[in-house]
């Protein structure tokens, strides 16, 4: 049921330090928290210096994550209880930030989306954005009909958390609102629904 060769489909790279920003701003949640690690111990003591890290906590209970990121003396480090409230700070933060600042996200599809789409509200384009996907596959998936959001989706087709359409979720993948497009599987016979396999574990 994926839909192949759809050219909006994410790719991501490794994360890796840029010694000419003039501050940076790493955005992680647990399965992040080893891509930022990666790339600290390549990075030099100046660079995570003028370097913050904001994590998501509601992904990273155990406390070693945060242990371990402090560890590496970067320059400040914040913990959110949510990812909701991580966002609201990483808008603030932002909204101050100066030209040569760079920004980073790891981890899960759905942070880092979330992370592109607040710097792309804050001007930056999705291409300076470093990104690196570790973790689950999961998907936020917005219902073209409804506009709706289904968050941690692994199965397609998958039904909507909003309006109860049956969704194929594809390929088709949007930064401005940081989710994959779901459209009426059974839109031209209705109640023709193929059974939902798991694809995005």
């Amino acid at each position: 049921m994926i839909q192949p060769g759809i050219k909006s489909r994410p790719t991501y790279d490794k994360l890796k330090p840029d010694p000419f920003a003039k501050s940076n701003i790493v955005v992680i949640d647990a399965e992040g928290s080893n891509a930022y690690l990666d790339m600290a111990a390549s990075a030099s003591a100046e660079f995570l210096a003028r370097t913050t890290v904001l994590l998501d906590r509601d992904s990273a209970p155990d406390s070693g994550v945060a242990d371990k990121v402090t560890a590496t003396k970067v320059g400040n480090f914040w913990t959110f209880p949510t990812l909701d409230t991580l966002l609201a700070r990483l808008d603030s933060v932002l909204a101050i930030s100066k030209m040569g600042t760079r920004l980073y996200a790891a981890g899960r599809e759905p942070l880092i989306g979330s992370v592109v789409k607040m710097a792309i509200a804050h001007g930056v384009s999705y291409n300076s954005v470093i990104k690196e996907h570790r973790g689950s596959l999961r998907r936020r998936v917005q219902c073209v009909h409804c506009k709706g959001y289904t968050d941690n989706v692994t199965t397609n087709p998958v039904r909507c958390a909003h309006c109860g359409l049956t969704l194929l979720v594809r390929d088709h993948y949007s930064w401005r609102i940081g989710a994959f497009q779901g459209v009426c599987i059974d839109a031209e016979n209705p109640g023709e629904v193929p059974e939902a396999k798991v694809d995005f574990a």
